[in-house]
């Protein structure tokens, strides 16, 4: 198969960890070029180094997301180190899932989602667009969530966060066509990224779970205690329950190693056996 990831010029927030992590490493194995940023100025050195003394090529810079001034930096960092940008992947978020009877305690954490998931993918579009219009072709992908596809209870701010990711998404895409391609990618649950940490009041999670709460939280259970049957633990058994940070990494690498005249514009990324209803 053909390898259009060859010398592209990538740019990912939340580079540090998760699957932002996992997307520079398996791009920079085939030849990409990373720029890497996270506010994690240790751990994305870190994770740099490991390209590098495998012979990849990539940089990094540390960066908020929460700031325009950081992302125009990180696309300025970009160009003068590759002379371009084709790539732009707004990655970063975090998942404060909380009732509204929960305000009090999730004020600090929803403003934070507002600000990273919300105003640091529009900080990252505004940074690249220009740079991409004057090339003559860009390409933005953008993570959302299935928690932006429908209201849920305990996803209120989140989720609003996410469909307006969805929003922004659709919006470049009519604005940009035949200049800029967009993908927007939303994902189920991925237990192991560590996004979870994040979650404010736990039983938040079975508005997007419905009916499905008490058997699939019996997983998670279950999986704390080594007691999944193997069939769920087998990425290739259709039972498979829980998506593995790897697998989403895989697919985000596919939507961006395509030729510059196929865009993939919306996918959703989710375990066969999962018990998300949304």
């Amino acid at each position: 198969m053909t390898n259009y990831l060859q010398d592209k010029v990538i740019v990912v927030t939340g580079a540090a960890g998760g699957f932002g992590q996992l997307v520079c490493e398996k791009t920079a194995a085939l030849g990409a070029r990373i720029v890497a940023a996270d506010i994690n100025s240790e751990a994305l050195a870190t994770m740099v180094e490991g390209i590098v003394s495998g012979g990849g090529q990539a940089i990094a810079v540390k960066t908020d997301v929460t700031s325009s001034d950081d992302m125009h930096n990180l696309a300025s960092a970009a160009v003068d180190q590759f002379g371009q940008i084709d790539v732009m992947l707004n990655n970063a978020g975090i998942m404060p899932l909380a009732f509204y009877s929960d305000h009090k305690l999730a004020a600090d954490a929803w403003e934070r989602c507002i600000d990273i998931n919300f105003k640091g993918v529009l900080n990252g579009i505004a940074a690249v667009h220009d740079q991409m219009i004057r090339q003559g072709r860009g390409h933005v992908v953008n993570i959302a969530s299935i928690y932006g596809n429908y209201p849920t209870a305990g996803g209120g701010v989140y989720g609003a966060t996410k469909a307006a990711v969805v929003f922004l998404s659709e919006s470049l895409r009519m604005e940009s066509q035949g200049k800029i391609k967009v993908t927007t990618v939303r994902p189920t649950g991925v237990p192991a990224t560590g996004l979870g940490s994040g979650i404010v009041n736990p039983e938040a999670v079975s508005g997007l779970l419905g009916a499905n709460t008490a058997a699939y939280m019996s997983k998670f259970e279950a999986a704390a205690a080594g007691q999944l049957p193997a069939s769920h633990l087998d990425i290739n058994d259709i039972e498979y329950w829980a998506l593995d940070p790897s697998s989403l990494a895989d697919q985000i690498v596919h939507v961006i190693d395509q030729p510059w005249g196929v865009a993939i514009t919306d996918i959703t990324v989710r375990a066969s056996g999962d018990g998300y209803i949304n």
